[in-house]
């Protein structure tokens, strides 16, 4: 397929894309003139029988997309979801949309059960997390491992004929690093887990960096971290070519093969949130909706409404019991975000900073991991306010706990 040409079923996309997207398209025109996608950053891995049979043999279809702000945004979702529309014309397919503003792989994994399984058996799955995991997690590349894993693997035991995608986004620290023939940390780390479980990828990140150095780009045409239409066109063109070439062989529809161990023994193949009510509340924490009117720092929308397991004061002191290898919080921290302190089968208690460096004028959502690496089994947690802070209080906001 001629990509130098903006394919038609893009042309559609950015009709809902100009007049919908609340990320400041509203004046863009559609690009003329998209530049030509190479095949050096398109890495094709395994079949992807099982979702073109499906498609063509039930008319049914469930595609799933799962990231950050990237995938809930107006961008490169839609695009692909027209291209699946004109593809399998005659296909009523199911769209979910998971993605969650500023979230990494860890949430990720932690959510994928919520958000993406509960819907049902995925055929096709998105997933982007690199940027994420760069600039907002600051993901070693330990905690990048373990939450990509985590998605994956959960993906693939809940349909094991589950087709799936993983694109690399880009900003402008990881597009540098690119420029100087290095690798992001946070890419590279999902590319691990890629080639583990066969999963192909779109490397848009090194595309991008390849079509600026070759002067058939610009950053700015491309739109920033949050892609322009034109930045999202691009991804949604290598998409488009990837399945394209994968749907032109035929062959049975089979599981795909499960690797023999984990890349990582801790990964977050059993991530899951837990329901802030099993926790056992022994001073100073109550679940209730936070008065957000009196709270300064933005807020969004999609959690003034959510019951949070909330306590200000130092001291304040709860207990849990749970069972597992890790346990977290997914929280809200805003300019008042405080510190936690968690004691995990009588140890001695460590300290969490909740306050994130985007928490300064944002009530920011984010996981906070308070130990992964447990042994098997049941366990029992204490978890206190404490009496320092980063920030101008104590408040901690939590949503759920987090476990595998």
């Amino acid at each position: 397929m001629n990509h130098s040409r903006f394919p038609c079923f893009l042309q559609a996309a950015f009709v809902c894309l100009i007049f919908s997207t609340p990320f400041g398209f509203l004046n863009a025109a559609p690009p003329q003139n998209l530049p030509a996608v190479s095949d050096q950053n398109i890495h094709l891995r395994g079949s992807y029988q099982n979702s073109k049979q499906k498609f063509e043999s039930t008319k049914t279809g469930h595609v799933a997309f799962l990231g950050g702000s990237i995938t809930e945004m107006n961008g490169y979702r839609p695009m692909v979801c027209e291209f699946l529309e004109k593809t399998f014309p005659e296909t009523k397919f199911t769209f979910t949309n998971a993605g969650i503003s500023s979230t990494c792989s860890n949430t990720g994994a932690f959510r994928t059960s919520r958000d993406v399984l509960s819907k049902g058996p995925v055929d096709l799955f998105f997933v982007e997390f690199a940027v994420n995991d760069d600039q907002d997690a600051g993901h070693s590349r330990e905690a990048a491992i373990r939450g990509m894993e985590g998605v994956i693997a959960q993906i693939r035991r809940h349909n094991p004929y589950a087709d799936i995608v993983m694109v690399h986004f880009v900003n402008p620290s990881m597009l540098e690093t690119i420029q100087q023939h290095k690798k992001p940390l946070s890419s590279s780390s999902h590319e691990q887990v890629a080639e583990h479980y066969q999963v192909s990828t779109i490397d848009l990140a090194s595309e991008v960096a390849r079509l600026i150095n070759a002067e058939q780009l610009t950053w700015k045409q491309y739109g920033g971290t949050h892609p322009a239409p034109f930045g999202n066109a691009i991804c949604a063109a290598m998409i488009d070519k990837l399945l394209t070439r994968a749907w032109k062989t035929s062959g049975p529809r089979e599981k795909h093969p499960a690797p023999d161990k984990p890349l990582d023994p801790y990964s977050f193949r059993n991530g899951r949130l837990i329901n802030v009510k099993q926790a056992t509340l022994n001073s100073g924490w109550e679940i209730k909706v936070p008065a957000w009117d009196s709270l300064p720092g933005s807020k969004r929308s999609r959690f003034t409404s959510i019951p949070m397991l909330c306590a200000d004061k130092p001291g304040s002191e709860l207990e849990l019991d749970f069972e597992g290898t890790a346990l977290g919080a997914f929280i809200v921290a805003g300019p008042d975000a405080g510190e936690l302190e968690v004691s995990i089968d009588g140890g001695p208690f460590e300290t969490h900073d909740l306050y994130h460096h985007y928490s300064k004028g944002l009530h920011y959502p984010r996981s906070v991991v308070f130990n992964s690496q447990l042994k098997p089994g049941k366990h029992h947690a204490k978890i206190r306010v404490s009496p320092k802070s980063s920030s101008k209080g104590h408040a901690a906001r939590i949503m759920y706990f987090a476990g595998n």
